[in-house]
């Protein structure tokens, strides 16, 4: 399993509500997507950064979304330009 962080340092901070409600309209976009097993969007306390974190089943479905259209896209939604890192997930635990 291949996980990616990505995040958005934004110019001004970003109510609860207004990320709720920008995540929900990108949302369906992802659902389906072959090899994509989970998304989790974040957003920081503060509200000056954004992002999600990908569960994906390997490196190859993850290069097929992290595109140079997709980087274009999620640029103009957030205004500034995603930081995407990739990691090995060798353990995960689970407790529900």
């Amino acid at each position: 399993m291949i996980v990616t962080h990505v995040k958005f340092a934004l110019s001004k901070p970003m109510t609860l509500d207004e990320a709720k409600a920008k995540f929900e309209g990108t949302a369906p976009k992802y659902r389906g997507r072959e090899g994509l097993l989970r998304k989790t969007y974040l957003l920081s306390e503060d509200g000056l950064t954004a992002g999600a974190v990908y569960f994906w089943a390997d490196r190859a479905a993850a290069d097929r979304l992290y595109t140079d259209a997709w980087r274009e896209t999620v640029t103009q939604v957030y205004g500034v330009a995603p930081d995407i890192s990739f990691y090995h997930a060798p353990v995960t635990v689970e407790n529900g």
